[in-house]
């Protein structure tokens, strides 16, 4: 099931006669996808090098890892690019900065993108799976998210690595599958004692999703899914509207965001708030963003007199001026 279902995400994805850098952590998880990998790579023609992304957070272990990766690929006769990267968090208010977790994200990727330019790798190949993504949906379902936030982890990803976009090929198959696609195959793998951490909200959630599945619904994971890919294609409709609004709406003026509101009121709301958003995020404040924000932003553009401010997230203000409105940091 695991290798008919990684080789159904390679054709979906158009990924042949292609050169991949398999990101390996040392779990089940991406030791199984480079395994699978392996076997399609002639049917598929792919050239598969392994990126390993230290970050130093667990000490000794964190080095262990990385010596397992690199003799997993040793053994195999495939590079390994490994990288130590730790987490950067500058200072600044706790509400501003990114937590532990996302900072590792960041410095993930920008260091497995270092690596698959470094290696000539066209793509970057993760190992989310179907439990990642069902985590991942229940978590921002439970945090508040907007309908945007529902659309989960995508197959495909080029933003977070430009000149190498990333790739999940096991975003449909379970843990469980790819746990016995592992002892099948008779692999080894290292376990992260910190993924069973209950300091850890997704590991709480985690640990809940199979009495849930039990006393609700048996194909929950499945059925969270489907929910984020419904979610993400009605997203991804509707972001080329959002865009066409930007273009209209926004322009620079050093570091401030000029936005023009005419009509702002006749924009239905759904795309209204959206546009309030991508206002945010392109004047870099959009971390923290809530529902109330961008109702009082929209509230703002509609009515707001000259002269009037609004403060929001990012130690950012919205003006009012009479040549229009101006988002910018405090001066």
């Amino acid at each position: 099931m695991l290798l008919r279902s990684v080789a159904e995400a390679l054709s979906r994805l158009d990924i042949r006669d292609s050169s991949l850098l398999v990101a390996i952590s040392g779990g089940v998880d991406s030791v199984a996808l480079f395994a699978a990998l392996e076997e399609l790579a002639e049917p598929f023609g792919l050239d598969l090098s392994i990126g390993h992304v230290n970050h130093g957070l667990r000490g000794a272990d964190s080095d262990a890892d990385q010596a397992f990766v690199e003799t997993f690929g040793a053994e195999r006769g495939v590079g390994v690019k490994a990288i130590c990267a730790a987490p950067d968090r500058p200072p600044g208010p706790s509400r501003e900065r990114l937590t532990l977790q996302e900072a590792a994200r960041q410095s993930r990727y920008a260091a497995l993108e270092c690596a698959a330019r470094q290696v000539g790798a066209e793509r970057i190949a993760t190992a989310h799976n179907l439990d990642d993504q069902a985590e991942t949906v229940l978590l921002r379902l439970l945090r508040g998210t907007g309908p945007d936030g529902l659309g989960g982890i995508p197959e495909h990803s080029a933003d977070l690595s430009p000149s190498a976009p990333v790739v999940r090929p096991l975003l449909g198959v379970s843990r469980a599958a790819i746990e016995r696609f592992a002892r099948e195959r008779g692999l080894s793998w290292r376990e992260d004692a910190s993924n069973a951490s209950p300091a850890y909200t997704r590991n709480r959630v985690r640990a809940r999703l199979p009495e849930l599945a039990q006393e609700f619904n048996p194909g929950l994971l499945r059925a969270l899914a489907k929910l984020a890919d419904a979610q993400r294609r009605d997203t991804e409709w509707i972001a080329a509207r959002v865009e066409q609004e930007v273009a209209a709406r926004f322009s620079s003026d050093g570091g401030a965001l000029l936005i023009d509101a005419t009509n702002w009121a006749e924009l239905p709301e759904a795309l209204a708030r959206r546009v309030a958003r991508a206002a945010l995020v392109r004047s870099g404040a959009g971390r923290h963003v809530t529902r109330v924000h961008l109702e009082r932003m929209c509230g703002f553009f509609a009515s707001a007199a000259t002269g009037k401010r609004l403060e929001l997230p990012g130690r950012r203000v919205l003006e009012r001026r009479r040549e229009g409105f101006r988002l910018h940091p405090p001066c």
